[in-house]
């Protein structure tokens, strides 16, 4: 009876781990900010989920109107392999998409010759309140993406590296789980000893520093 008892235990512990692995594989995955990319959206020590599923792909029309994926949107906020080191996440909004012609000038982002309105866009960074993020025209490739930060004047995108193939996106950014405020320096631990110091620092400070009004705030 009782390694009945602990054989049910096993085998419900087993099930629950490949579950949770099979949710954090090709579901869901959990990320935190480390920069200030995406400021005011995103801020440094917003914890979030990333829904892996959204962009995935599919075998038929049947797949395509029962299963809740889609191609990416403009303006979807995305996580994805940084090009120049694909060890590495990075997480910025797609502006062009697949045959667009697209130009940063002077803080304005032309698609086709077309002004877009940008209300989530961030310029308090920039000099003297004048706009420095400029790029030359580019027309995106089939197959990829042009990336840009929320916090234009402070963030290394497309601009820098160029577009991004869909192989590398992960998956739409959809809720912040939990905020806590902290600087760059101290998301981007160098060492074990900094890691270290870095939880005994939250567990110390985690009602003070946690930004309750920032939990479960839907990313747009």
């Amino acid at each position: 009876m009782e390694k009945s008892t602990l054989r049910e235990y096993a085998e419900s512990i087993l099930i629950a781990a490949i579950l949770a692995l099979f949710i954090r594989t090709f579901v869901f995955q959990a990320f935190k900010i480390p920069t200030g990319s995406m400021e005011d959206n995103l801020l440094i020590g917003d914890h979030i989920l990333v829904n892996k599923f959204v962009y995935g792909p599919t075998a038929s029309r049947f797949e395509d109107w029962v299963l809740p994926v889609r191609p990416l949107e403009r303006t979807d906020v995305v996580v994805f392999r940084a090009p120049e080191e694909p060890d590495k996440d990075f997480i910025k909004r797609v502006m062009g998409l697949p045959g667009d012609q697209l130009e940063v000038a002077d803080g304005v982002v032309y698609i086709d010759g077309v002004a877009l309105d940008e209300p989530y866009a961030n310029h308090e960074a920039a000099y003297g309140g004048q706009h420095h993020d400029t790029a030359g025209v580019a027309t995106v490739p089939e197959g990829e993406y042009y990336m840009l930060g929320d916090n234009r004047d402070n963030s290394r995108d497309s601009r820098y590296w160029g577009t991004v193939p869909t192989s590398f996106v992960k998956g739409k950014a959809i809720l912040v789980y939990w905020s806590y405020e902290g600087s760059e320096q101290s998301y981007m631990p160098s060492s074990l000893k900094d890691r270290l110091l870095q939880f005994g620092n939250v567990i110390t400070h985690f009602f003070t520093k946690t930004r309750w009004s920032r939990s479960l705030m839907l990313i747009e």
